[in-house]
Parts: structure tokens; sequence; C-alpha cells
């Protein structure tokens, strides 16, 4: 398998759901008593942190491609 690129915005949001399922699962099995609607501002504001770091990501990345692209056309 080749490598591919490290992308945290991804893992922000895999963790995030992981994390809300794991709070749910808790409330099922009776271990936690967690209200139904505590879950989906904590999965939405994981999300909106998700795409916020893949964006900045894609800027950083699309900066240092463009300035390598610059530097080998001189």
């Amino acid at each position: 398998m080749r490598r591919h690129e490290f992308q945290p915005g991804r893992l922000i949001a895999g963790l995030v759901l992981l994390f809300a399922g794991v709070l749910y699962l808790l409330d099922t099995t009776g271990e936690a008593d967690l209200p139904w609607f505590a879950v989906i501002p904590l999965t939405m504001g994981g999300l909106t942190l998700a795409a916020l770091v893949g964006m900045v990501t894609y800027a950083v990345r699309r900066d240092r491609r463009d300035r390598i692209s610059e530097s080998s056309d001189r």
C-alpha cells in the first residue's frame, strides 16, 4: 500500500464521531445518564472543527505547492 498524505481534518472527524458513539454506547448500557440533546452540539462542534482544520491544511499545502512550483520555474 502506498503512503498517503496525513489529513488531520479527517482524523478529528473520526475521533469526534467515535467519541459520540462511545457516549451513546455508555448511555445504552446504563453506565452514563446522557440526555439525547447533549451529543448533537458536541458532534456538530467537532465536525466544524474538523472542517476548519481541513481547510487550513489545504491552504497550507496549496501555498507550499505554489512556492515549490515558483522556485522550479526560475
